[in-house]
């Protein structure tokens, strides 16, 4: 029997269409061909891409040269650009201004092939690294609210270059999405005295089956009530409203997390294109007792069509009680932190 099921936060609902409920194997995607390196993005071709504005070289050097672990570089082609003024103005009912804000790609890995399960979890923590360092040098910018961190995996899920690389986005007003979170969360808090995170984390942590992974620091599971087939979040354990937050200790508990996430979701399905995206509390209310951060990671398994389009109801076939359990029983060994 189908079930309709509210996401508690922005009160969303689903359908989870037991009647087209699926195996792991079903999703499973052949890998992509690779086109062979190197690209712009490897190492010794630092000179074709813009000039870096952060990068990590354990063995020094100089910028824009060989030597780096992580390196962040503005965006060829960005969506908003750093230059100029918001300028906003109205006309009769609409409103605009400037496309103001800040577009940069964090390149995960200087060789060609790497993909970010397959870095080890103290090179996956640089990458962490790299988010927050950027979040917290943009949000001086008063301009700024928001900084969206994503990674498109694969061509599918809008990836146009290999190479292993995440993409941010800095905006001068908060995205809608994160908006409906905010006031979810706001709702929540001013009825129970508690932040609705904070609650799920807790009830998850207890039992029902959702929960794929806990590392005593940081949470992974499957959402009550799930868009898209494995859909997984990563949360901290205790209450964190802001990302850019995080001491640069607690970035390797959450490194070994998403790592071992992402490697159980690869044995599982493949090395299916995935989204993932960065939620945190905007730039000007870092602190707040109604939201905490978090990650949520959508592999591409189904397709979005004219029925969600129209309704907002997304259709699942895959229970997130039975997507937790194959990512939990999932073969891959545990990567340890160094």
């Amino acid at each position: 029997m189908p079930e309709l099921r509210r996401d508690p936060v922005v009160g969303r609902w689903v359908i989870i269409s037991t009647e087209r409920a699926r195996r792991p194997s079903d999703f499973n995607s052949q890998p992509p061909k690779l086109r062979p390196g190197p690209c712009v993005f490897c190492e010794g071709q630092e000179a074709r891409t813009p000039e870096e504005v952060w990068a990590l070289r354990p063995e020094g050097g100089p910028a824009n040269g060989p030597g780096w672990l992580a390196r962040v570089v503005p965006n060829r082609f960005p969506a908003l650009r750093i230059e100029g003024d918001l300028d906003p103005t109205g006309e009769g009912l609409y409103d605009r201004m400037n496309g103001v804000g800040a577009h940069e790609v964090v390149i995960e890995a200087p060789v060609h092939d790497a993909r970010m399960e397959r870095l080890p979890v103290s090179h996956l923590a640089a990458v962490l690294l790299a988010y927050r360092e950027r979040i917290l040098d943009l949000a001086k910018d008063p301009r700024i609210e928001y900084v969206m961190v994503f990674k498109n995996q694969g061509e599918a899920a809008g990836a146009s270059l290999e190479h292993a690389h995440s993409q941010l986005i800095a905006t001068p007003i908060v995205p809608m999405m994160v908006d409906e979170e905010l006031a979810g969360g706001l709702q929540h808090f001013r009825i129970k005295h508690r932040c609705i995170w904070c609650d799920i984390v807790r009830q998850e942590s207890q039992g029902g089956g959702r929960v794929v992974l806990e590392n005593g620091s940081f949470i992974a599971l499957a959402p009550f009530a799930p868009r898209f087939p494995f859909e997984t979040w990563i949360l901290p354990s205790d209450h964190r409203s802001a990302f850019e937050g995080m001491s640069e200790q607690a970035l390797t508990p959450l490194a070994a997390i998403l790592s071992e996430t992402l490697s159980r979701m690869s044995s599982t399905l493949g090395e299916t294109p995935y989204n993932l995206m960065l939620h945190s509390a905007p730039l000007r209310a870092s602190r707040l007792d109604h939201f905490h951060w978090h990650l949520e990671i959508i592999p591409k398994l189904t397709r979005v069509a004219g029925f969600e389009w129209g309704t907002g109801f997304f259709i699942n076939p895959m229970p997130p009680e039975q997507a937790a359990k194959h990512l939990r029983e999932s073969t891959v060994g545990v990567k340890k932190a160094p």
